[in-house]
């Protein structure tokens, strides 16, 4: 910590410059820590591609319903492939 408190390059954000920082959309931070692809998330998912994008690119923000739908992949990504799997295969 002494070592990185005394490095002029590696000093903490300011309450300033977080406020002014830019956020990466929760949908993208889920997807690369899945190592998939906007493509492969959104098939995986049964989200639209242009959706992801969407949110991805700031353009959309996902709704209520859809932020909970994240909340569940990012909870356990196996388990809702999984259900979607199953429920696709009993149609």
């Amino acid at each position: 910590m002494a070592a990185a408190g005394s490095d002029p390059d590696a000093q903490p954000y300011t309450a300033e410059q977080l406020k002014s920082a830019r956020r990466r959309p929760r949908v993208t931070v889920i997807r690369r820590a899945l190592h998939l692809t906007q493509e492969q998330f959104a098939a995986r998912y049964a989200i639209p591609l242009g959706t992801v994008r969407g949110w991805e690119q700031g353009v959309t923000e996902p709704d209520a319903t859809a932020k909970a739908y994240l909340r569940a992949i990012a909870g356990d990504a196996e388990g809702v492939a999984k259900a979607l799997t199953v429920h696709e295969a009993a149609e």
